[in-house]
C-alpha cells in the first residue's frame, strides 16, 4: 500500500506524453540527410562545370593550337616577375633577361642543330653574357666593341672547329653554318641586350615595363579577335592561323594600351602613345611573322614545350625581342616631349 493519495500520484505515462526520447537523433539524420543532398549537388554542378570547362578549352585548343588556361597561368606567373623586378630591383629583371636569352640561344641553336646546320653552343652562350653584361654595366662604347668581339668569337669557333673535324663538309654549307651562328646571336643576344641598353636610361625600368605591356596586350588582343572574329588569313603560307581580324584587334589594343601608358606612366602627351603603340604593334607582328617564318623552315611548330601553352621560351620572345629596338628609338625620338 502507497501512502501517497490517489489524486497526488503521477499520471502514468502514456505515448502522448512519454518523452521523445529519439527527437535529437531524427534531427541530427535529417541535418546529415541535408548536407548529403547539398554535396552531391554541389558536385554534380562542378562536375557538370569542368566539363564545360574542358570543352571550352579544347574548343581553343583545336582553333588556336594552345592551351589558353595553361598559358594564362604561366603568362601570370612571368608577369609578376617581370613587373615586380621593374619597379623593385632592375638588376632582377637583368638576371632574367639574361636567363630567357640562354634559354632562347639554346632553343634556337637545337632547333638550327637538328636541321643540319652546325652551331657551336659555348661561343654562343659566352656572348650572351658579355653581350649582356656590358649593355647594362659597362660604358656605350663597350658595349658595341663587344658586338663585335662576339661576332669574331662565334665565326673563328666554328671555322677553327671545321678545320679540326676535316670531314669534307662543302664550303657553302661551311659558309652558311657561320651565317646562321652570326644570326643566332644577333637575334637573340643582340636584341635582349638592347632592352637593357634601354633599362639603364633614366625612368627605363618604365619604358620597358611600358613596350612589354603593349606588345602583351597586342598579343592578346590579337588573339581575342581572332578567335571571335577571325575569317581572313594574314600570312596563310607562313602562319595559318593568323587572321586580319586578329591585327585589327592587335592594332586597337595596342593603341589604346600606348595612348594610357604614355599618360599616365610615361609622362608624355596622350597623342604620342599613338604612335608608341603603332610602331610597336608592327614590330612585335614582324617579329611574330619572322619567327613563325623560321619554325616553318625547321619543320616545328614550337622551339620547345618548356613553357606549357605557350611552347618555348623563344616563342614568347619572338615579339618582344624586335620591340627592344623600336622601344630603344621611340625612348629618343618621344623623351624631349615629356612633361618636366
Amino acid at each position: 500500500m502507497s501512502d501517497v493519495p490517489d489524486a497526488e500520484r503521477p499520471a502514468p505515462e502514456t505515448a502522448a506524453t512519454a518523452p521523445a526520447s529519439g527527437a535529437p537523433h531524427d534531427h541530427h539524420a535529417a541535418f546529415e540527410a541535408r548536407i548529403r543532398a547539398a554535396r552531391t549537388e554541389f558536385e554534380a554542378h562542378a562536375a557538370h562545370a569542368k566539363d564545360q570547362f574542358d570543352e571550352a578549352n579544347e574548343r581553343i585548343k583545336q582553333r588556336t593550337g594552345r592551351d589558353l588556361f595553361a598559358a594564362i597561368g604561366i603568362g601570370l606567373a612571368i608577369g609578376v616577375i617581370v613587373v615586380s623586378s621593374l619597379v623593385f630591383a632592375k638588376w632582377i629583371f637583368a638576371i632574367f633577361a639574361l636567363a630567357a636569352a640562354v634559354f632562347g640561344v639554346f632553343e634556337l641553336s637545337r632547333a638550327l642543330q637538328a636541321s643540319g646546320r652546325r652551331i657551336d653552343l659555348v661561343p654562343q652562350l659566352a656572348s650572351v653574357v658579355l653581350l649582356l653584361a656590358s649593355a647594362y654595366w659597362a660604358d656605350l662604347w663597350l658595349h658595341w666593341s663587344m658586338i663585335f668581339a662576339c661576332l669574331a668569337l662565334i665565326i673563328v669557333w666554328r671555322l677553327l672547329v671545321q678545320m679540326i673535324a676535316q670531314d669534307g663538309r662543302l664550303y657553302a654549307d661551311v659558309l652558311a653554318d657561320v651565317v646562321v651562328s652570326a644570326f643566332v646571336m644577333l637575334y637573340v643576344s643582340f636584341l635582349t641586350s638592347l632592352a637593357l641598353l634601354l633599362l639603364r636610361e633614366p625612368g627605363g625600368e618604365w619604358w620597358v615595363l611600358a613596350f612589354i605591356v603593349v606588345v602583351v596586350t597586342a598579343d592578346t588582343g590579337a588573339y581575342a579577335a581572332g578567335l571571335s572574329f577571325g575569317k581572313h588569313p594574314m600570312a596563310p603560307t607562313i602562319s595559318p592561323k593568323k587572321t586580319w581580324e586578329g591585327f585589327a584587334g592587335a592594332v586597337l589594343a595596342s593603341l589604346v594600351a600606348g595612348a594610357l601608358l604614355a599618360h599616365f606612366m610615361l609622362g608624355l602627351p596622350w597623342w604620342s602613345g599613338l604612335i608608341f603603340g603603332a610602331v610597336l604593334v608592327g614590330s612585335a607582328t614582324a617579329g611574330d611573322l619572322s619567327e613563325s617564318m623560321v619554325k616553318r623552315d625547321l619543320g616545328v611548330k614550337d622551339m620547345s614545350s618548356w613553357l606549357p601553352g605557350h611552347g618555348g621560351v623563344l616563342d614568347r620572345l619572338d615579339s618582344i625581342l624586335p620591340s627592344a629596338t623600336a622601344a630603344l628609338a621611340l625612348h629618343h625620338f618621344l623623351s624631349p616631349l615629356g612633361v618636366s
